[in-house]
């Protein structure tokens, strides 16, 4: 048993990119928890798509023990945390699992927009917080200013703030002290009524599923019987143990401590993240506070592309959703794609890392439709109701009015770039708020804009005029009205509905004309001509058509009268006539991912 006052239970908290994989591996090697041999780069990040893009995407946990200047062995815990936008909801499961947190600055990049709302989501949870410099050994590293911006910006005591360099080591010694001194040790509640959070869990195929949990009171032992308050499944304790990169065993954990549970559940259904567990027998009184269901802010419909494989593809998506808490989705269908799942996401790097997580860990083919968030409608008898599905979309003879979500974006530029950022958002239909110097070379504007417009190639061309040095970082802000239109992608007179859109009025134009133009250039020729088509309801508003693939019927004709290739030629029209009428489009897999991309240079 590891007495409460020698635990030290924190995350790492930071805006994207600012080293925070990289501390978690300097701290695994100094505290010893895996041999130089074994060490690799990125230790928490176990999937192959957060190391190929260099992000965290799923919290991990890790338990290190460390033996302090005053001779004591601590034991660390350690729960990483991701740092887009898009898993904001990781990072406040993390928090709650935690006394402490270490705010992670780039010394390089100053204070940025998620480094802001990160440390308003732990002050809300009353984490003791650390300020921590990185990325002290870089030239262009300035450090008074950056304490300067943690006092002025943060409000946190800038001198206090810790230098370190995570890639070299520099000054983690000092930091690891820091954590267990300042870091105040979990409450003792060994005598309690068992209380322990789940804040995570994985699938095993031999064991079931495995429990991530913080026990807030009691203990946890193995034969134990345990209940789910949120779903009231009952178990028995197989196994339980710690987190040190593998799981090992330990029989028990005690008040404070951070380990999983496995007990033979095979019903993915009874686990929910943020649930409380505890003992049937002995029950605490109320489940831990903070337990919701999130929201998803983007809709989309996955397909397989072999029907066949629904069943593997629903299999998947169960196994998915228990290790992905923010993934919500209902069973859909299609006439052009047949059977699939309707899905939500938090947003758009949330669904292209659930397709590739889906393609990699399961080997299934699947096709996504166009992203679309979810738009409030009031009918004309005054009924009110949500849409996410352009299949769903009613005659809008019967619409009074359509509203679409509007978020407050918070975006932090250097001051050169402020003009053409004020050009991309009201492109976007932003209207500005708020603007304010930081200080002589930052500015922090804010922008009420619909959350559709950011859906795309917003964050990539907010990159891309800034040139990488602004940040941005959004909360929803209610609905606003909006002259909402279906747009109907037509293929040789045919509505394909896994092409259709909702989108504003002003904007569907340009975006018929774009999509008809990346699917000319996906769609592979046929022998017959191919119109494609963009529509509002009746109306065609943009077309391109795929030219026949023309075969030379003439090749076998020597001599004789131009009569004779007339008449073949004119047969051949006659064919190409009637294959029209009863010839069907092959449309491949990467024509519904081309409109998903867009802003993107097109070649012939």
């Amino acid at each position: 048993m590891t007495y409460p006052s020698f635990i030290r239970n924190f995350c790492i908290i930071a805006h994207i990119d600012h080293g925070k994989s990289t501390l978690a591996d300097r701290f695994i090697q100094k505290t010893g928890v895996v041999s130089d041999r074994e060490f690799m780069n990125q230790m928490l990040d176990s999937m192959d798509i957060e190391r190929e893009r260099g992000i965290t995407i799923k919290s991990q946990a890790v338990t290190m023990p460390y033996t302090a200047k005053d001779g004591q062995t601590y034991t660390l815990n350690l729960v990483d945390t991701p740092g887009h936008v898009d898993f904001t909801y990781e990072v406040s499961r993390a928090i709650s699992s935690c006394e402490g947190a270490l705010l992670l600055i780039d010394a390089t990049q100053g204070i940025e927009a998620q480094t802001l709302s990160n440390l308003f989501l732990a002050m809300e949870h009353d984490l003791t917080i650390i300020p921590v410099i990185n990325k002290v050994d870089l030239p262009s590293a300035d450090i008074p200013g950056t304490r300067e911006q943690i006092e002025r910006d943060l409000g946190l005591d800038g001198d206090l703030a810790i230098p370190i360099s995570a890639k070299t080591g520099l000054g983690v010694e000092d930091l690891l002290e820091a954590i267990v001194q300042q870091i105040p040790a979990p409450k003792d509640t060994n005598d309690l009524p068992l209380q322990a959070n789940i804040f995570d869990s994985h699938y095993d195929p031999y064991r079931g599923v495995i429990i991530h949990v913080r026990i807030f009171q009691g203990k946890l032992r193995v034969g134990q019987t345990i209940r789910l308050m949120h779903s009231n499944a009952e178990y028995k304790v197989e196994q339980v143990g710690r987190f040190q990169l593998k799981l090992v065993e330990t029989g028990e954990l005690t008040a404070g401590e951070v380990g999983y549970l496995i007990a033979g559940i095979k019903s993915i259904s009874d686990v929910r993240v943020g649930d409380t567990i505890t003992d049937k027998v002995n029950p605490c009184p109320a489940p831990l506070p903070g337990f919701k269901i999130v929201k998803p802010v983007v809709f989309s419909s996955i397909y397989p592309v072999a029907t066949e494989q629904f069943e593997e593809l629903a299999e998947a998506m169960d196994k998915l959703k228990l290790n992905d808490a923010s993934l919500i989705f209902e069973k859909d269908s299609s006439t052009a794609l047949g059977v699939g799942f309707r899905c939500g996401f938090l947003g758009l790097l949330h669904l292209e890392v659930t397709q590739e997580r889906i393609e990699r860990e399961f080997d299934l083919n699947i096709v996504l439709t166009s992203p679309s968030v979810s738009y409030r409608l009031t009918d004309k008898k005054g009924e009110v109701f949500m849409l996410d599905n352009p299949a769903h979309f009613p005659d809008p003879s019967q619409i009074e009015k359509a509203e679409e979500p509007v978020i407050k974006a918070q975006i932090i530029t250097p001051k050169e770039y402020v003009g053409s950022i004020m050009t991309l958002c009201m492109g976007k239909r932003g209207i500005q708020e708020n603007m304010q110097y930081l200080d002589t070379k930052r500015v922090e504007m804010y922008f009420i804009m619909p959350l559709s417009e950011i859906l795309f190639d917003f964050y990539d061309k907010l990159k891309s005029v800034s040139r990488g040095y602004a940040s941005f970082d959004y909360v929803e802000a209610g609905f606003q009205e909006t002259n909402l239109v279906k747009l109907d992608i037509l293929l040789n007179g045919e509505k394909v509905d896994a092409l259709s859109q909702l989108v504003h009025k002003d904007s569907a134009y340009d975006r018929a004309r774009e999509i008809c133009e990346r699917l000319r250039h996906e769609i592979p020729k046929h022998q017959f001509k191919i119109p494609i088509q963009g529509a509002i309801g009746n109306t065609i508003i943009a077309r391109e058509t795929i030219s026949a693939l023309r075969k030379d019927v003439t090749a076998k004709c020597y001599g004789g009268d131009i009569t004779r290739k007339k008449k073949l030629l004119e047969k051949q029209k006659e064919g190409k006539k009637r294959m029209k009428m009863v010839g069907n489009v092959e449309l491949p897999q990467s024509a519904f991912l081309a409109v998903l991309k867009t802003g993107e240079n097109k070649n012939d």
